[in-house]
């Protein structure tokens, strides 16, 4: 089975929390306060390889995790930072942030690799807080959450040349008889359901050619299996297009011709726009060559008369495909502008009415607060009373409506609105 696009959703390791410890020893008094940080959520790495061509190992498995990074301990002790998680995926993949459509990143070369998440950072521990007026802080910082993202995987497959035609004209049989490759092969229309990659060797040097399937007319505007496989054609720099000569399947090669020039058209400009050989195949059915003179003229192409069956004219047609490809620029990877995930909020706040004495404090100012303060602890608490003033959120609940004696909750906590 092959599958070339696929939803997934990727999460990056929070960071650990830091840690509240304080110093014992032997011999010495009042050792201080000696709590650790905690370590770094693991990153979500993804790494291109020539070892896939689908996206089937996605199918079923939807949720990838880094691990978070473990909590601070005693001494200072850092806590362990989190296993990165190294995702493979065939050369070619985009990823995509599913919500906008925007390119994350283009996996285009072999080991190429990209971290598409940062872990989260991890808390500082209360050693850090220790001041001349706090000589010791039974506070700590809590380890960065970091939250999930859906993402989008599309493969759009890197070769030099796109075989492309109408199904039954000969492509599978071409590309096993020129290259490496082992299509599936019968006669009747579909028999390929996914695009083949074969490697070509010419004069010690090869081409990678890839057989598109499923272009039928409509294909452009979705129909058959065109409109899925149309992306694997985006890269390559040579359109190699076979026409059925003969007309065994009781179709007009020169119809066909231009139905396949207009669903690339449809599809995008650039494709219309790219080289093409025009191959004429199954010569061994030709009966008239007066059939060749009526294509070329009616469609202004020279074409090369080939025989997949009896490799028939194959030679000549490589070694005309090798030199036309040495002429084009390299596959190249795509334009874009990369998408970045938006900065973490840590100013806005809403005040939410729950009944008539209770009012709930929401929002970016009170994540980033909630994370810097432990609420259980005095002097903590009293830094996040301060910040409250100082960022306008007390004026803000009493511009709500609260009076003195209503219930205030924000985060994990409750207490009474005192003036």
């Amino acid at each position: 089975m092959f599958l070339d696009k696929v939803d997934i959703f990727i999460k990056a390791g929070n960071g650990g929390n830091g840690a509240v410890a304080f110093h014992r020893e032997k011999y010495v008094p009042n050792g201080g306060p000696d709590g650790g940080d905690g370590g770094r959520g693991g990153c979500i790495i993804f790494e291109a390889t020539t070892g896939l061509n689908t996206l089937l190992d996605f199918k079923f498995k939807k949720h990838f995790r880094a691990d978070n990074g473990e909590n601070g301990g005693t001494n200072n002790c850092a806590g362990k930072r989190g296993e990165d998680m190294t995702i493979q995926v065939p050369c070619g993949t985009i990823i995509r942030d599913k919500n906008s459509g925007l390119i994350i990143a283009d996996m285009f070369d072999d080991k190429e690799r990209a971290v598409i998440l940062n872990g989260g950072k991890g808390g500082k521990g209360n050693s850090h807080f220790r001041s001349s007026n706090k000589k010791a802080p039974a506070f700590s910082q809590l380890g960065e959450k970091v939250p999930e993202l859906p993402i989008t995987l599309e493969l759009k497959t890197i070769a030099d040349v796109g075989l492309v035609g109408f199904p039954n004209v000969g492509k599978s049989t071409l590309l096993s008889v020129i290259s490496n490759a082992k299509p599936k092969i019968a006669n009747y229309h579909f028999t390929t359901l996914s695009p083949n990659l074969g490697v070509v060797k010419m004069y010690d040097d090869t081409i990678v050619i890839a057989d598109i399937p499923g272009l039928i007319e409509g294909a452009s505007e979705g129909l058959g299996l065109g409109h899925s496989f149309l992306r694997h054609i985006e890269r390559v720099r040579l359109i190699l297009h076979l026409v059925d000569i003969s007309g065994s399947e009781l179709r007009d090669p020169i119809e066909d011709y231009f139905a396949i020039n207009k669903e690339l058209e449809g599809y995008s400009d650039v494709l219309a726009k790219l080289p093409q050989i025009v191959v004429a195949n199954k010569k061994d059915l030709v009966t008239d060559d007066v059939v060749y003179a009526k294509f070329e003229k009616a469609t202004g192409q020279k074409v090369y008369s080939i025989s997949a069956i009896t490799h028939s004219g194959l030679d000549e047609l490589m070694k005309f495909v090798y030199d036309t490809v040495q002429t084009l620029e390299k596959p190249q990877r795509m334009e874009f502008k990369p998408f970045e995930l938006p900065e973490k909020d840590k100013v806005s706040f809403e005040i939410i009415k729950i009944d008539d004495n209770t009012y709930e404090v929401v929002g970016g100012l009170i994540d980033a607060l909630s994370r810097n303060v432990v609420l259980s602890d005095y002097y903590s608490f009293n830094y996040f009373q301060k910040m409250l003033r100082e960022k306008g959120v007390i004026k803000a609940i009493y511009r709500a409506g609260a009076v003195e004696g209503d219930t205030i909750q924000i985060a994990d906590i409750e207490f009474d609105l005192v003036d």
